[in-house]
């Protein structure tokens, strides 16, 4: 499946509260891209997949729902 697109989704709802990688970073699985905050608690939303991250669409501060694409990576 090599160059092919891969959503990465919130497991939770909440509020991005940190954004840690950036566009163009090569990412393992278990890496964690990025910070929700959900009831007072830091969940941290990880690649499940090696990759590129190509984009992050979400911002600090926006909340997002359970299921929502908050990355996308091409694999390989």
């Amino acid at each position: 499946m090599k160059g092919k697109s891969h959503h990465v989704c919130a497991p939770l709802a909440g509020t991005v509260w940190k954004i840690v990688t950036v566009a163009g970073q090569s990412v393992t699985e278990g890496e964690t891209l990025l910070i929700l905050e959900s009831m007072k608690m830091e969940v941290p939303v990880e690649a499940d997949r090696d990759g590129t991250l190509v984009e992050i669409h979400v911002k600090e501060g926006s909340p997002v729902n359970e299921g929502t694409p908050v990355a996308t990576l091409t694999l390989g």
